[in-house]
């Protein structure tokens, strides 16, 4: 069988944020009924932390598909015309091993990172919450206004950047691309003051989001730091929050926000709550209380883009996208 190459044009064409929102619970669900094979991401870091190679395998044993990403992180990509994040998704037979498909990992990262937000406002955000602050002005802070969109009502946006002249011209850019007013707020706490939904969206390895800035009844998603060593949140926030993961074992060994606060003693391994997943099937209470802040930690997992590479798949062999090439894998015979 040929394999199928899917550009980053065509993503966001097969993986529109409606629908990957919901792949991402039908895949968080999988997760917390143990129907997923997913060991920790591998990373490789160049010499002074400049770039770094992470692998990421996972299967989806009801789908009979499997998959790995390889990306690359390079900070210092940020403001040029290379992405933070290049890659490829490589998607496998998970009855025989075949390639099926290789396809561009920035768009599908960018994408799938957003919707797991969505998946996470869905279940543990106030139905009424429609008031949104978004920290940070690149990539990711573009597709979780757009997840937000999808699964809650946004009547304001306020954006923050480090750098002003960013949230002034992701502001302008996005209220002309969807339709809506974006405000550029002078400080991270000018932005997220009243905010019931907040995303966190910047590659900041010391926080930029305090606990005594978050209003009663907020939800946050907390997605820039990925790494032990690196937090966008304060201690004060977390321990203010209900804290639930997109998976607890990443959350354990990746996710500097819960980590560092841990370390500092302002929570204890109990104060985390559950996974997304096990919420959606009711293993785990979400949201008890109007008044209660939610908070969610993406690490971003595998099998998020194996079950988005899934689905692109189907539909670049039903529409007639992509472009297929007899890649190999065959067995030679004499």
């Amino acid at each position: 069988m040929p394999t199928l190459f899917v550009t980053q044009a065509e993503v966001p064409k097969l993986l529109p944020m409606n629908e990957c929102v919901d792949v991402m619970a039908a895949t968080m669900e999988a997760l917390a009924r143990g129907t997923t094979i997913l060991p920790l991401r591998q990373i490789l870091w160049l010499p002074e932390r400049v770039g770094a190679l992470g692998l990421m395998p996972g299967a989806l044993l009801a789908d009979g598909v499997l998959g790995l990403k390889a990306i690359t992180l390079f900070p210092g990509n940020e403001g040029t015309e290379r992405d933070t994040h290049q890659g490829a998704v490589l998607l496998f037979d998970g009855g025989n091993g075949a390639l099926l498909a290789v396809l561009d990992a920035t768009s599908i990262t960018a994408i799938r990172t957003a919707a797991v937000s969505g998946v996470a406002t869905r279940l543990l955000a106030r139905e009424d919450a429609g008031d949104l602050a978004i920290l940070g002005s690149g990539v990711q802070a573009r597709t979780h206004l757009e997840a937000m969109r999808c699964v809650r009502r946004i009547r304001r946006v306020r954006v923050w950047s480090r750098n002003g002249e960013n949230a002034r011209a992701f502001a302008a850019a996005e209220s002309k691309r969807q339709g809506i007013a974006v405000e550029a707020a002078r400080s991270a706490r000018e932005a997220v003051a009243g905010a019931d939904l907040i995303c966190t969206t910047t590659s900041a390895r010391e926080p930029i989001l305090r606990g005594e800035w978050i209003s009663p009844g907020a939800h946050v998603n907390a997605v820039g730091s990925s790494i032990p060593s690196a937090r966008e949140l304060d201690g004060d926030a977390v321990r203010r929050a209900r804290l639930y993961a997109d998976r607890r074992e990443s959350l354990e060994n990746e996710g500097g926000d819960f980590l560092l606060a841990r370390k500092e003693g302002a929570v204890g391994d109990d104060h985390v709550i559950g996974e997304i997943g096990e919420v959606a099937i009711g293993k785990v209470p979400g949201r008890r209380s109007p008044n209660e802040i939610t908070l969610f930690k993406s690490l971003g997992l595998a099998v998020e883009d194996v079950a988005s590479a899934k689905h692109i798949y189907e539909k670049a062999r039903a529409s007639g996208a992509g472009r297929t090439i007899e890649f190999g894998g065959h067995r030679e015979v004499p």
